[in-house]
């Protein structure tokens, strides 16, 4: 599914027009994105949390020449999946 298929199924589901839909996805999409910049976690009860996990600086290598080089420390969006969400699969 992608977004304009999640837009059109949420007008369907809510019975409201794909504008509204499409302003309440990106509204909620920056609300989560806003909230991991400043380090907070978004949890939907039910649904699932959104998180910043970090990756540790590692050692990896150029595959075009084999030279090894560091990769950098970096901050990463998860997600952890609620029970609902786990027992609905």
């Amino acid at each position: 599914m992608n977004k304009s298929e999640l837009i059109e199924a949420i007008a369907q589901e809510a019975d409201i027009s794909k504008a509204a839909a499409q302003k309440a996805l990106d509204a909620t999409t920056n609300a989560v994105t806003t909230a991991l910049k400043q380090g907070d976690t978004v949890t939907l009860v039910g649904f699932g949390t959104f998180y910043v996990g970090e990756r540790a600086e590692r050692q990896g290598r150029n595959p075009k020449t084999g030279e090894p080089l560091t990769i950098a420390a970096a901050k990463t969006p998860k997600f952890r999946a609620g029970k609902a969400l786990k027992d609905a699969l």
